[in-house]
């Protein structure tokens, strides 16, 4: 079983939810992932920033959790962001061309 740490915590001075993900998104820790970013957004609806520093692998699972979110958030004129995502992700993003919309 893979596992998923994520801390959030919404940063006053900036505005914005900061998410910090280590270990890796995949069909078993997707629907934790989806859960911690409805949870954040419904409680305060502002920007949320994606820390991959730690992240070691996203399926396409996980990057729907994304897309659905940024759908949600683009609605209400807020974004979401990738920070810091490693080689193999950053080339995943810019496979699906979502590097565009989401670093």
């Amino acid at each position: 079983m893979m596992s998923l740490q994520i801390v959030s915590s919404f940063d006053e001075e900036n505005d914005h939810w900061k998410i910090e993900l280590s270990g890796e998104i995949d069909i078993s820790t997707a629907k934790i992932f989806r859960e911690t970013l409805e949870k954040v957004y419904q409680e305060k609806q502002k920007d949320i920033s994606l820390y991959f520093d730690q992240l070691t692998y996203i399926d396409s699972t996980g990057l729907g959790v994304i897309i659905g979110a940024y759908g949600k958030m683009k609605e209400k004129n807020n974004r979401i962001q990738i920070l810091n995502p490693k080689q193999n992700i950053k080339k995943l993003l810019t496979i699906t061309s979502l590097d565009q919309i989401l670093l």
